[in-house]
């Protein structure tokens, strides 16, 4: 039988030291009152066993000078605890505290004639001081502990908050806002001293700077590029339509449409990148729009309508994912390949070897293929960009029985009832 799983927030850092708190104060109140408790005892019991002891003496010394004892005394009078009656009756002297009707007695005895002469005393009273001793024990060390945990929650909680905005930030920068920073007042002035929080959150910032500007510079770069290659090739590609019919010529118009489209594929690349698409959204129906995609792709897709929805997006964007996904199945997978609109849930499945493994864990990478076809890894790249633009999601997965199948939920868009007034 499995063990129950323990609740999330045992594991925060709050809740592990508030538990140490807790069990170091509990610890040190207990040793703390045992020490004023065996201190104070025994002092109590000290004092209580010397007086008795002193009475004894006198009571002594009345016995043996026959005198009447007080009634406080006698020899072997009833109530003694018999270990201190034959302690006594062998020559000893000695002390015992016990209970006499119904109150705590101090009794202390020594010798008398081959008999036990003892005397008592109420010990009610001191009694009552340990025990009032013991509640201010327990009373002061509640309240010492509350107060220790509230501090030092206090102070933990301090410390986590920064730490869960450090993590926050973290996360928004691994989700693409690489504008995201943790600003921590510790880390802009050098004078205050620094913890290791604010060392960690410095850290981050600078981190995250340095990746903007980098993914910047490649983005610029990636732009300029593409930007500087489209006068070139639309110079090439006039060209090359004036050569003479041929293979030659043939050649020369494929690589220069291979190039042109590489060129307008980094183009939407730095687009995406830079986040300056602007979202054009209309309600479509899903079902048309996935067979007019498999249409103008020319390829033999079989589209499967299993359930249409109506949908609230940029039908251009959408026809530019599923175009790229038609492609990629038919030039690195194997028919059949299959279009299936289940509600707002596009699939294009291949029956071919499935995506990399790479591809399933970590998304396309740009200019990686490993299927052995041909191919720029931009496609999918660009799929998964227009996707966010849109608010859709794309996953990538091994099909059921082989294959690979990517799946596309689209936002779904809900009509809502008509009211009195619009009737």
């Amino acid at each position: 039988m499995r063990a129950p799983r323990r609740p999330a927030w045992t594991a925060t850092l709050t809740w592990k030291a508030a538990l140490f708190i807790a069990v170091m104060c509990c610890s040190l109140a207990a040793l703390l009152g045992v020490l004023v408790h065996v201190s104070v005892t025994g002092q109590t019991v000290s004092d209580s066993r010397d007086k008795a002891l002193t009475r004894l003496t006198e009571v002594s010394d009345l016995y043996e000078a026959g005198e009447p004892l007080p009634r406080f005394a006698g020899v072997d009078p009833p109530g003694l605890p018999a270990a201190l009656r034959a302690l006594a009756v062998r020559g000893e002297h000695g002390t015992v505290v016990t209970e006499y009707e119904g109150r705590p007695t101090m009794w202390a005895a020594g010798p008398a004639d081959g008999r036990a002469l003892a005397v008592r005393l109420d010990y009610t009273q001191s009694a009552e001081t340990i025990d009032a001793l013991d509640r201010s024990i327990v009373g002061s060390s509640v309240l010492a502990i509350g107060a220790t945990l509230l501090v030092g929650a206090f102070a933990v909680t301090r410390v986590t908050r920064r730490l869960h905005l450090t993590a926050q930030v973290a996360s928004r920068i691994s989700a693409g806002d690489l504008d995201a920073r943790v600003d921590d007042p510790r880390t802009k002035d050098p004078s205050r001293p620094q913890d290791e929080v604010a060392t960690v959150s410095g850290a981050l910032d600078t981190m995250a700077s340095s990746l903007q500007r980098k993914l910047q510079t490649e983005q610029r770069f990636t732009a300029d590029v593409a930007h500087e290659l489209r006068t070139p090739l639309t110079g090439l590609s006039a060209a090359a339509e004036l050569l003479p019919e041929g293979r030659p010529s043939e050649l020369v118009r494929d690589r220069v449409r291979a190039m042109r489209g590489l060129t307008e594929d980094l183009l939407e690349i730095s687009r995406l990148d830079a986040r300056m698409e602007a979202v054009d959204l209309a309600v479509h129906e899903l079902g048309p729009l996935a067979e007019r995609v498999v249409r103008a792709s020319g390829t033999d897709t079989e589209v499967r309508v299993v359930r249409d929805a109506t949908v609230e997006t940029d039908r251009r964007r959408v026809e530019r994912v599923l175009g790229n996904l038609v492609a990629n199945a038919h030039r690195h997978g194997a028919p059949p390949v299959v279009v299936t609109v289940d509600g707002p849930v596009v699939s294009v499945r291949d029956h071919g070897p499935g995506y990399p493994a790479y591809l399933l864990e970590s998304g396309p990478q740009r200019f990686r293929t490993e299927s052995g076809g041909k191919g720029h890894g931009l496609g999918l790249t660009i799929a998964v960009g227009q996707a966010e633009v849109i608010g859709a999601q794309l996953v990538f997965a091994a099909a059921p029985g082989g294959g690979a199948e990517a799946r596309l939920r689209l936002p779904e868009y809900v009509r809502l009832a008509p009211t009195e007034a619009d009737e």
